[in-house]
């Protein structure tokens, strides 16, 4: 199954998609969707939407997962992040998928063990568990983590809605 991690930003968006077979993890690709910072707010919307529909047509992901966003002091960055946030969630939406979230320390700690990782640690680990990934950016990498805990997870919720499982403990 091949899933799509996206790191939301205006100025730069990352993604990455991984198959997934059972336990194992394959990178596919990863790189980066850039707006042009000369744009009007609602032309860079426009320049994420197109390159992430650009990536889910190329790659054909099942699912999306998106890193939830950070909230920092300035009010005005927050609101613009934001959006572009709900950009990068309504382009797989519309394709169909499902797109799951997921806080930053929690991709962090199911990646690394910690939640308060830093971006070398967590690029050190994508490295290790997806050989082959460039890594040309660290919103790629960042997209990347983000497939990799949702794929993580995505497996204990699976195994959790078993019905042998539920026969078991029901």
């Amino acid at each position: 199954m091949r899933l799509l991690g996206l790191d939301p930003g205006l100025r730069i968006t990352g993604w990455g998609v991984i198959e997934v077979e059972g336990n194992r993890l394959r990178h596919v690709a990863d790189g980066a969707v850039r707006s042009d910072e000369q744009r009007s707010l609602a032309e860079r919307l426009t320049q994420l939407h197109q390159g992430l529909v650009a990536v889910i047509e190329e790659f054909a992901p099942f699912e999306a997962a998106v890193e939830e966003t950070f909230v920092n002091r300035n009010a005005a960055s927050t609101l613009k992040l934001g959006q572009a946030r709900g950009v990068v969630m309504l382009a797989p939406a519309l394709a169909g998928m499902a797109v799951a979230e997921y806080a930053t320390n929690l991709v962090k700690k199911s990646l690394v063990g910690t939640g308060h990782a830093g971006k070398q640690q967590v690029q050190a680990m994508i490295a290790t568990l997806l050989p082959g990934a460039r890594l040309d950016t660290a919103d790629a990498a960042d997209a990347l983590a983000v497939a990799v805990c949702h794929a993580h997870h995505r497996q204990t919720n699976q195994r959790w809605r078993s019905p042998q499982l539920r026969e078991v403990t029901g």
